[in-house]
């Protein structure tokens, strides 16, 4: 049909319907624009945080640390461009999820509406993309514009950013993309890492040095049936990036109560992990409007900076 050879690029598509049914809303709803999103060094006071090592210890402050008998420091809204960079796990275990509306969807549409509003800001945005396996992901150099943002659409619903058919199977190596972000990020900036965090343990120390120079926040991707299964009876499961196999009933009830007290005690550990790297976190369901979650986290930001403003 004429009308499917001139259709736009899926790239183009997808930024065009993110711009209509959420950056329009969002812009009538935000204020201050993206300034809850990126802080660094400037002279507006935007939060107040425990004493990391490598901390400048001219940003101490003193009346907070003899209040709380813990050393805190100051950190200030930036008062020039800041780089923000998105550090994407495109391993496997993100096409989980019910069709148009998978994790690598919700990874896909958090991506475009952030990067659009960031550099509509003046901003840069720049991106690495990890399979999860190889020693090193795909970099996309930091740039502005709207060309930049469906560049970086592009590799990911374009199919370039996918994990490799041809990797072995195994657990993600989280560790392996913050490792990689930490010797790239020259500069402070803002990082977004992008992740279900399904990983080979370790990813929480490079995580905190990371979060020790630059304002880190974990972006969380779940699926509800990662935390309960159904009683639908017969049910395959199989490990998207092990690829193993494994039949089971659903209609037990003990098999359904295991499942549900493992997938809470794993949820324990990953809070508590990401709680020790001292790092804001969103979790993105695939059951959860984008819109919704993205106010909440950029209401959440906002009230940690009045409230280190007060302090």
């Amino acid at each position: 049909m004429p009308e499917a050879r001139h259709a736009a690029p899926p790239a183009e598509s997808l930024l065009q319907r993110l711009e209509w049914k959420v950056l329009r809303r969002l812009d009538g709803l935000l204020q201050g624009g993206a300034r809850t999103l990126l802080r660094g060094a400037g002279i507006d006071l935007a939060d107040l945080r425990e004493y990391q090592p490598h901390d400048d210890v001219r940003h101490i402050d003193w009346n907070v640390t003899a209040r709380l008998a813990t050393p805190h420091v100051r950190v200030y809204t930036e008062d020039r461009d800041i780089t923000a960079w998105f550090l994407l796990d495109l391993s496997p275990s993100v096409d989980f999820g019910p069709p148009g509306q998978a994790k690598r969807d919700m990874l896909a549409g958090f991506v475009g509406v952030l990067a659009r509003l960031i550099q509509r800001h003046g901003n840069r945005v720049g991106a690495v993309l990890h399979d999860g396996h190889a020693a090193m992901g795909r970099v996309l150099p930091a740039g502005g514009g709207r060309r930049q943002v469906l560049q970086l659409l592009h590799l990911l619903v374009g199919g370039q950013g996918a994990a490799d058919p041809a990797t072995p199977p195994g657990t993600t190596d989280l560790a392996l993309l913050l490792n990689q972000a930490q010797g790239l990020l020259r500069r402070r900036s803002a990082v977004f890492v992008i992740s279900d965090f399904l990983s080979h343990p370790g990813w929480d120390k490079p995580l905190a040095r990371l979060a020790r120079r630059h304002d880190v926040v974990a972006v969380r991707l779940l699926d509800p049936l990662e935390l309960e299964l159904p009683d639908i009876g017969l049910l395959l499961l199989r490990d998207p990036e092990t690829g193993e196999q494994l039949q089971v009933d659903t209609h037990e009830r003990g098999f359904r109560h295991r499942f549900a007290r493992l997938a809470a005690q794993r949820e324990a550990e990953l809070r508590a992990s990401l709680a020790r790297a001292g790092v804001d976190t969103l979790e993105l369901s695939t059951d959860e409007d984008l819109l919704s979650a993205l106010l909440r986290f950029m209401q959440l930001r906002g009230h940690r900076q009045h409230l280190a403003a007060r302090a």
